[in-house]
């Protein structure tokens, strides 16, 4: 077992299934551990995860069911091969068989697998805790540009097989795709902190990009 200083911490994992009258199911947690451990990830990491969770700390109280929400968080990039294209689909798969087989609510489990599809970013979150969810989720949009740069570098990475003029059309798109929004983000607490710096960090990429 990791100690407490690795990013996906066991004792926080074991307090959100004891919260869920589940037990610590401490094997889940280790098959989390080893998918986001993955060798071809760069972004989606255990740390990406890590950074999703402090996020949720500091906005736990806009979230109407906030174990709701760190379960989709927990599990939200849970399967993630570059090559497929249903990722998110296969994550809330995994969710759900874990969840019903510990006999959670059918209606929670359905939430919970909801809150993960609102990550393939394709659509307008449907309600108030995907809308947060999501907006967790591309926090790092609006990180500093240093740290910005290191996540392109790493998402380069993870689609190193992609040629190179493909690779720079598509993830032009992609952004560009975030800056044609009304809005980045959908809760004014990330547009407040974070909407200026993603779309100068966007703007910046996208012009590297078609360069």
């Amino acid at each position: 077992m990791r100690r407490e200083s690795e990013p996906l911490k066991e004792s926080r994992w074991a307090a959100l299934m004891q919260r869920l009258g589940i037990g610590s199911r401490l094997d889940t947690f280790l098959r989390l551990r080893a998918a986001y451990a993955e060798a071809h990830r760069h972004y989606h990491t255990a740390e990406h995860i890590h950074h999703c969770l402090a996020e949720l700390d500091s906005v736990q109280a806009l979230a109407r069911e906030p174990d709701e929400v760190e379960l989709g968080l927990w599990f939200h990039d849970a399967v993630y091969i570059t090559r497929r294209k249903d990722n998110e689909v296969k994550s809330a798969q995994w969710a759900r068989e874990f969840l019903s087989a510990n006999s959670v609510d059918r209606e929670r489990v359905e939430r919970v697998c909801g809150l993960i599809l609102a990550t393939t970013h394709a659509a307008p979150a449907p309600d108030a805790d995907a809308k947060l969810l999501v907006d967790i989720d591309l926090a790092i949009l609006g990180a500093d540009p240093e740290v910005y740069a290191r996540f392109e570098e790493n998402v380069r990475k993870e689609y190193r097989w992609v040629p190179g003029p493909l690779f720079r059309r598509t993830r032009a798109t992609i952004l560009q795709s975030f800056l044609d929004r009304p809005s980045v983000y959908a809760t004014a607490r990330f547009r407040e902190r974070c909407e200026e710096p993603a779309r100068r960090n966007l703007a910046g990429a996208i012009a590297t990009l078609t360069r």
